[in-house]
């Protein structure tokens, strides 16, 4: 018995190991708020999970004979099969949108090309007209000044 009574520790150095693990003093503001958000918060979503695994395990019980009637072969399959013909359908859609938008861009760009010379064109003639028209009415002016130029002179003598 006096080898098993020296094996053991003293009660205090037990205490005191004790207090170096324990802190002196108790939780700060900022923990006790955190405890007090943060318990209420797991506890919501551990209830929701529980929720959402009774869900499942319903569902699957309910959907069982289902799948046992469907194939698990022809299930897959069909989920494939609407998926790749879901893709196609929308690689095609943004193909042709693709398409349209060169289409329209190449449209436009030749537009610009055609009609550039023809305004070029029309800008020339609209120019020459109204050289022209100003040259008829440098002519009209200028024949017309001797006269007018005549009459002032008679009126002037009178």
């Amino acid at each position: 018995m006096a080898g098993r009574g020296e094996h053991r520790q003293p009660t205090g150095a037990i205490t005191e190991s004790v207090k170096s693990i324990v802190p002196d003093k108790g939780p700060t503001r900022s923990q006790a708020i955190a405890v007090a958000i943060l318990f209420p918060t797991g506890g919501f979503l551990l209830t929701l999970s529980g929720l959402a695994l009774t869900a499942s395990v319903v569902g699957m019980g309910l959907l069982a004979p289902v799948f046992l009637l469907f194939s698990p072969v022809l299930v897959p399959a069909a989920l494939l099969m609407a998926l790749v013909v879901t893709g196609f359908l929308t690689s095609g859609a943004l193909g042709l949108g693709g398409l349209s938008s060169l289409a329209c861009f190449a449209r436009a760009a030749r537009d610009l090309v055609t009609k550039a010379p023809e305004t070029i064109e029309q800008s020339k003639r609209k120019m020459a007209e109204a050289a022209g028209a100003a040259g008829q009415k440098a002519k009209e002016v200028a024949q017309a000044l001797p006269s007018k130029a005549q009459e002032v002179a008679g009126k002037t003598d009178k």
